[in-house]
């Protein structure tokens, strides 16, 4: 077989391993375990947006507001419906100890934390990143209070990520690293290759002979 046949079979089992290779994208809003509480950090912004009398159901816009000198990831951000309070500032009821967060039924949440807290993942804007005293696009909070309760107030707690801050420059030794790091994983490339059968040891040497 000839050297070019050779590189070119190469060249093929290289690409089609690369299709096929397992690849999991990056991203930031992963599990809530993943996030970090930003509460008192950040906090969130709460507009009532409409009320419904005969449902009694009532929608808010909540926006998040970074009150730290930090760059927060804008697509991590999430905000926790914690407990919702009523006049006296009680999260419970005084008799049975219920919380009054289980008398709502909450509208379009993205999902529940572990301890069954409804939460909304907050909204990307036209910047990856939310930064130092600005707002986020609002999410919308919807409750609908099953035993008409005229007063209460909900209270959020906001999950997220900071962004790391920029590597340093490195030096050219340094960014020697990565190539040898690099050189390993086509190493481990060929020995695949090879015992897979695609190519055989003798045709990688022809291969790279000058």
């Amino acid at each position: 077989m000839s050297r070019n046949m050779t590189l070119w079979r190469l060249s093929c089992a290289v690409i089609l391993l690369g299709l096929v290779w397992p690849m999991v994208p990056e991203s930031s809003a992963g599990p809530l375990d993943q996030l970090t509480e930003l509460t008192g950090k950040a906090s969130v912004v709460v507009t009532l947006k409409s009320r419904d009398n005969f449902t009694s159901e009532y929608r808010y816009d909540v926006s998040v507001r970074n009150h730290t000198s930090d760059v927060l990831i804008a697509d991590s951000l999430v905000i926790v419906l914690d407990k919702i309070t009523n006049l006296a500032g009680e999260d419970r009821e005084g008799l049975t100890g219920e919380s009054f967060l289980k008398r709502f039924d909450v509208l379009g949440q993205d999902g529940e934390t572990d301890d069954g807290k409804p939460f909304f993942r907050i909204p990307v804007g036209l910047t990856p990143d939310l930064g130092s005293l600005t707002d986020s696009l609002p999410a919308t909070v919807s409750l609908r209070n099953k035993d008409y309760l005229s007063v209460f107030t909900p209270s959020f707690k906001v999950l997220g990520q900071k962004r790391p801050p920029p590597e340093p420059k490195q030096s050219q030794t340094a960014t020697s690293q990565p190539a040898a790091s690099s050189r390993n994983s086509v190493d481990k490339l060929i020995q695949l290759l090879i015992k897979k059968g695609v190519v055989t040891e003798e045709e990688w040497r022809k291969a790279n002979q000058p």
